[in-house]
């Protein structure tokens, strides 16, 4: 099937990938749009992997005020080069981040930063949840680790819905900025206040 520059184009426009890599998504997925958009994110989340070890020590600190001055938030993304931190694309990503986590309160960046302690002590409140709920034994431990990672969606930044579109998790909207930019990036920390709350 011949793919026109009016299909790499509009790719591109949607993805922000490089135009031989628009190309061979196109190409591999038929001129099917939508899967050349997977295409790309799977090759952007594999690429992603292969820069794990990279540093990043250049980003961003950005902050948000919500709610007349009520709800405020600050949250420090990292990326490799300062060049790619001073690009419209970061900013809007750190911008969306603080507004993120005004809405959605998340306790932990990701999953990791959760301690062990943590993690049995939800294991054993779902377990007894569902002792309580007369479940089989045998699915007991089941229905703990669904609810648990239920927990992660909820509580954890990287793992939740993203606010404005429903269909993303905000580490998609991660490995889409990665595979735009061809740098590592990285949420390092965040702080939430709200007025009248205790830290």
């Amino acid at each position: 099937m011949e793919i026109t520059s009016e299909q790499v184009k509009l790719l591109r426009d949607k993805t922000g990938a490089g135009m031989m890599d628009c190309k061979k998504a196109l190409a591999e997925s038929n001129g099917d749009m939508d899967k050349a958009i997977d295409y790309l994110r799977k090759k952007g989340a594999a690429t992603a992997e292969k820069r794990a070890d990279r540093a990043t020590n250049q980003g961003v600190i950005e902050s948000y005020i919500h709610a007349g001055g009520r709800i405020g938030t600050m949250v420090e993304v990292n990326c490799e080069t300062d060049f790619v931190a001073k690009t419209d694309d970061f900013k809007a990503f750190a911008r969306e981040l603080a507004m993120q986590i005004a809405a959605m309160n998340p306790l932990y960046v990701s999953r990791e930063d959760v301690s062990k302690d943590m993690i049995e002590h939800e294991l054993e409140i779902y377990r007894t949840q569902a002792k309580n709920e007369k479940k089989p034994d045998q699915v007991v431990n089941r229905i703990a680790e669904g609810k648990l990672e239920k927990y992660y969606q909820e509580f954890c930044l990287t793992e939740q819905i993203y606010i404005k579109d429903s269909g993303k998790t905000i580490k998609d909207l991660i490995l889409d900025l990665m595979a735009k930019t061809g740098e590592k990036i990285t949420i390092r920390r965040f702080k939430r206040f709200h007025l009248g709350e205790n830290s």
